[in-house]
């Protein structure tokens, strides 16, 4: 998989921008943010067209030669989001203010990319999370505001990976163990 988007020419032009490492939860491709080409316009979660064109070509590289799940992750750097909010107009005409932070807005971000992975034709159960960090995990914690901290981490998880998700979110677990409702256990209070 690592060298089939390594040799892709249509990416060849973004290699500056895709990171690519092997990680215990599998190949995570990180798209970054350069200072002359954002993936984003500033505080916004629309893709630019040469992101579209990245997460397309990622998301045909992927379904062809694996079929394991991806987790997706929006990242920002530390500069406040401008305000805190964002302001809209509901269907009445009325003006309303939503708390808006780099936490939604790195979330925002992480189902952008989840929805051009979809357009690329990744089949909707190959996804198995999307999740936004906000500033949290700097890539360049030297540099907080450096561009290269806002990027969309995509990992192709590996079979512990997604058994380790479906058992921290609920799903079956492996050998098959019962799960029993809080306060029903052999060491409840009654």
């Amino acid at each position: 998989l690592k060298a089939a988007i390594e040799s892709s020419d249509q990416l060849r032009n973004f290699k500056d921008q895709l990171l690519l490492e092997i990680t215990p939860e599998g190949l995570r491709v990180q798209i970054v943010d350069k200072a002359n080409r954002p993936m984003f316009d500033s505080g916004s979660d629309e893709l630019k067209p040469y992101t579209k064109v990245i997460l397309r070509k990622l998301a045909r590289i992927i379904t062809q030669e694996v079929p394991n799940r991806i987790s997706i992750t929006g990242h920002t750097d530390a500069t406040p989001f401008p305000k805190g909010y964002i302001e809209y107009e509901d269907r009445y005409g009325n003006d309303y203010r939503k708390p808006y932070s780099n936490w939604e807005l790195s979330a925002d971000r992480a189902n952008a990319a989840r929805r051009e992975l979809l357009k690329g034709g990744m089949p909707p159960d190959q996804i198995g999370r999307v999740v936004g960090l906000g500033s949290s995990v700097l890539f360049n914690k030297a540099n907080p505001r450096d561009p290269v901290n806002r990027r969309i981490s995509i990992i192709i998880m590996n079979k512990q990976a997604e058994e380790n998700l479906r058992e921290s979110e609920g799903g079956s677990a492996k050998d098959g163990g019962e799960k029993t409702p809080v306060g029903h256990g052999e060491h409840s209070r009654h």
